[in-house]
């Protein structure tokens, strides 16, 4: 069964009023006996450019088998991890239609079916967030993010405003975005050593693993690595240098299903927590995320998703979140049927 044809859709679906819209790039993989494989990332093309960019990539994996995910992803056109991702997501969903079964059974079975959510909360003031806290966890959302404004002063008060609103009912997470030097995250970290965080995300503006490990040597508040993580051996030196409890994986930064498989690998071998970073998604990369956690027992921890975010997607039958879980689609492949009059809709021209 090979690769017969591809096209690219660029697609934005608007989400609620204090988030930008999704804007993704849809990849569509059609074989020669006429199954189609959907993938989607996020990546910086305009629409006069795609015409050009398909031309170039089925030029050549044209008559490639779909089977032969492995040896694509070696492919120096392939070499844009974004793109390999969604290339590698549309191969895999054409396996999974081609034997009839959904990812997750390929990845070694459903070890959990229904997939526990964190979600990050608006960019709002403090007490704004507070009451959008509140609400979310009266909804099920019993993990939520809290994403840094560059000044720590701001992100306490956020952070207790936050906490008093949901009280015991949410484990809160504090994304610093990359955004503070190592004597800024240290007093940071001071400050939160009694309030009980799951963990601080990126605490730092380097992507040095040591420095981040001197920083966890000095604080108590677990720490969590996800924008420097671009293969498993980012993971590998994560460990070696002990620098943090916690890791995130983001599909596209590390370029695929299979690569992020690798990394929670190589995570659970080294004793760190591991979970799928959230991929702003129309649909498509979220099934996806589905799939992969339903198998990787190393991706114990609440997966972050914006699903909720969306007015709508680019799906037949939408994803259900349910007490702040998602059930993982049991139909063959990813699980899903793209809706091709939405794509038509919500194409950008």
């Amino acid at each position: 069964m090979t690769i017969n044809d591809l096209e690219f859709y660029l697609v934005e679906i608007p989400c609620t009023e204090q988030d930008e819209p999704v804007r993704s790039v849809l990849v569509r993989l059609t074989t020669d006996s006429g199954l189609d494989g959907w993938g989607e990332a996020r990546l910086r093309w305009q629409p006069e450019g795609l015409s050009g960019r398909r031309d170039a990539l089925l030029s050549v994996l044209a008559g490639r088998s779909i089977f032969d995910i492995e040896e694509m992803l070696m492919l120096q056109s392939l070499a844009d991890a974004p793109l390999r991702s969604a290339v590698e997501m549309a191969c895999w969903d054409l396996v999974g239609r081609a034997v009839g079964e959904p990812l997750c059974r390929l990845f070694g079975g459903g070890y959990r079916m229904r997939i526990p959510l964190a979600v990050r909360l608006p960019e709002y003031n403090a007490q704004r967030i507070a009451n959008v806290a509140r609400e979310l966890a009266e909804q099920g959302f019993h993990t939520q993010i809290i994403t840094s404004c560059g000044r720590p002063e701001q992100d306490l008060q956020t952070l207790s405003a936050v906490r008093q609103g949901v009280g015991e009912r949410a484990e809160l997470r504090l994304d610093a975005a990359a955004g503070y030097d190592l004597q800024i995250a240290r007093d940071l970290c001071a400050e939160l050593e009694h309030d009980d965080l799951q963990f601080l995300l990126d605490p730092l503006s380097t992507s040095e693993f040591h420095a981040v490990a001197s920083l966890g040597r000095q604080t108590s508040v677990p720490l969590a690595v996800c924008r420097a993580i671009r293969s498993p051996g980012d993971v590998l030196m994560l460990a070696r240098y002990g620098a943090a409890p916690f890791v995130v994986i983001d599909l596209w930064r590390i370029g695929g299903m299979s690569a992020a498989r690798k990394c929670a690998a190589v995570a659970q071998a080294g004793g760190i927590a591991a979970l799928p970073a959230a991929v702003p998604s129309v649909g498509i990369a979220t099934a996806a995320m589905l799939q992969l956690a339903a198998a990787t027992p190393a991706f114990s921890a609440c997966n972050e998703c914006a699903h909720h975010q969306l007015h709508d997607d680019v799906l037949v039958e939408p994803l259900e979140i349910a007490d702040g879980m998602m059930a993982v689609p049991q139909s063959p492949g990813l699980g899903i049927e793209v809706d091709r009059s939405k794509v038509e809709r919500y194409q950008v021209a």
